[in-house]
């Protein structure tokens, strides 16, 4: 196992858990961390000026940057020095586990000879390493949750039905409320991240409300990385479930138990509302769904309560539940791309510039409707509009000085530069890109500018006025002004050379010349 990073959206989650009033281990627990790891980013907060009294407005990409930055751990192997202290113990824990010691009682046995580690890295170090932890056989009841408390969501495959010209696979994402029983199916062909939101947003508008809680299956779209006691989430979901304010306490991997309320009804759904009837398409099936969960599986005499979960919901649960949602979520998209040497990033299929001292890094970025926003190790380096497909979004002080007014094919700024060297090159530099394509001619007015560097404002000055009056547009002509010029000053002054007395009896030059061959005339 590798040391993994703990996203922004993690950091965000257990500070405002921490502002609601939850303590250092609920907090952690809500994100999957170590309590100790929650400790240090809620007294990073603290010292960056978040004040508990305070709402979460306070929990901005500033702070939670900050707080990053200041806990971001140094581990090049991925883990701490009480893993490799484990390492070296690990064939006498194996024995202990074999024996079928707890791991408290394991911790308490190491801690006597010596190895002191801390208590969370021993468990990980188990289950991990050694297999600890398997399920055993028996299943324990689970007291019903207050009412308006928690809420089961599984998905389950109902059958065939007509898209089109063909028939499809249609999934259900089955919502039941743990304490009256109450449910809703929302109908998808897709279990993407988007129809999960969407599915839950259909359900708020069925409840009438928010439950505070959600205990979901272990699906993918909502758990990044499965583990039974510090799950991974999905970092988009986690996003929704703050946006929303419910809490995602997902069940174990293969654990049917951790979920038995709605497990049951996914059944009930397929036999009674899906089986054996002649839907039109999915929109068909969508309009038919909450009716048959308020008129049938609402009013029904439920088998364990005795009671109509319907009524149990209006009366009992819905006073509890949170507001529901006024506005469309929003659904962002979470990504890790690479900076190329164009200084650029691909989010979505658009392009969007960042600093070019970041070629060659992996960033994370956050992509919704509007904005792109773009981090590295918790801080937002970039914000750039949404840009469509095969489009790009640049920012000029993105790009290495002096590249960017080519970049950006910004004229305006071109010509201001040469202006700067002097009126008539200004002038030519005009001249030059009074084109109908001017973008095509900047690398001529970039040459005029070498001209210049090489040759000194006044000389190219002085050719630039010239050509202006002889109406002659043309930089090579430029260059060759100047060549001439210093020419025509090495020759005058260059000393005459003196004079030669030919001897008498001297032999004509010409007797002296050879032909192409070599022979002599």
């Amino acid at each position: 196992m590798v040391f993994r990073e703990v996203t922004v959206v993690q950091v965000r989650e257990v500070l405002r858990n921490w502002l609601r009033g939850a303590g250092e281990r609920p907090a952690a627990r809500a994100v999957g961390v170590d309590r100790k790891t929650a400790r240090r980013y809620i007294a990073a907060a603290i010292e960056a000026g978040l004040r508990r009294d305070g709402d979460e407005s306070q929990l901005s990409d500033e702070l939670v940057g900050q707080v990053c930055e200041a806990v971001r751990p140094s581990r090049p192997d991925g883990h701490g020095e009480s893993w490799k202290v484990l390492l070296d113990e690990e064939s006498r824990i194996k024995d202990f586990v074999e024996a079928g010691l707890t791991v408290a009682k394991i911790h308490d046995l190491l801690g006597r000879s010596g190895v002191v580690v801390p208590y969370r890295t021993l468990v990980r170090f188990c289950v991990e390493r050694l297999g600890s932890g398997q399920k055993t056989t028996r299943t324990v009841p689970v007291a019903d949750p207050p009412p308006g408390r928690e809420l089961q969501v599984d998905f389950g495959r109902m059958g065939l039905i007509a898209c089109g010209e063909r028939r499809r696979f249609v999934y259900a994402l089955i919502f039941t409320a743990c304490y009256s029983r109450y449910c809703y199916a929302y109908l998808s062909f897709h279990q993407t991240i988007e129809a999960v939101i969407e599915g839950f947003e259909e359900a708020w508008a069925f409840f009438g409300g928010v439950f505070p809680v959600v205990i979901p299956d272990n699906m993918a779209q909502i758990v990044k990385k499965a583990d039974k006691i510090a799950p991974r989430f999905n970092d988009t979901f986690l996003e929704y479930s703050q946006s929303r304010g419910f809490y995602v306490d997902p069940a174990r991997v293969a654990s049917p138990d951790d979920k038995p309320r709605v497990e049951r009804t996914v059944p009930f759904v397929r036999d009674s509302f899906f089986a054996g009837e002649k839907f039109l398409g999915l929109t068909d099936a969508r309009t038919a769904a909450p009716i048959w969960c308020r008129e049938r599986a609402g009013m029904r005499i439920h088998g364990t309560t005795r009671l109509r979960p319907a009524e149990v919901f209006r009366l009992e649960e819905q006073p509890l539940l949170l507001a529901a949602p006024s506005e469309p979520y929003d659904v962002p998209s979470w990504s890790e791309p690479k900076v190329h040497r164009d200084f650029r990033v691909q989010v979505d299929k658009s392009l969007y510039t960042v600093h070019h001292s970041l070629v060659g890094q992996v960033l994370l970025a956050r992509a919704d409707q509007s904005t792109v926003k773009i981090y590295k190790n918790g801080q937002l380096v970039k914000l750039h509009p949404r840009m469509a497909p095969g489009k790009s979004s640049n920012d000029p002080a993105d790009f290495p000085a002096g590249t960017e007014i080519y970049a950006t094919r910004d004229l305006e700024s071109l010509r201001r530069r040469a202006a700067e060297c002097g009126e008539a090159i200004g002038a030519y530099a005009k001249a030059l890109l009074e084109h109908p394509l001017p973008w095509t001619k900047m690398r001529q007015v970039y040459r005029l500018l070498g001209l210049v560097k090489k040759w000194g404002n006044e000389r190219v000055e002085t050719a630039c006025t010239t050509a202006l009056q002889a109406e002659a547009i043309d930089v090579n002509l430029i260059a060759r002004m100047l060549e001439r010029a210093r020419e025509a000053a090495e020759v005058e002054e260059r000393p005459a050379p003196p004079n030669v007395v030919q001897g008498r009896f001297a032999r004509d030059p010409a007797e002296f010349r050879t032909n192409a061959k070599g022979e002599g005339k």
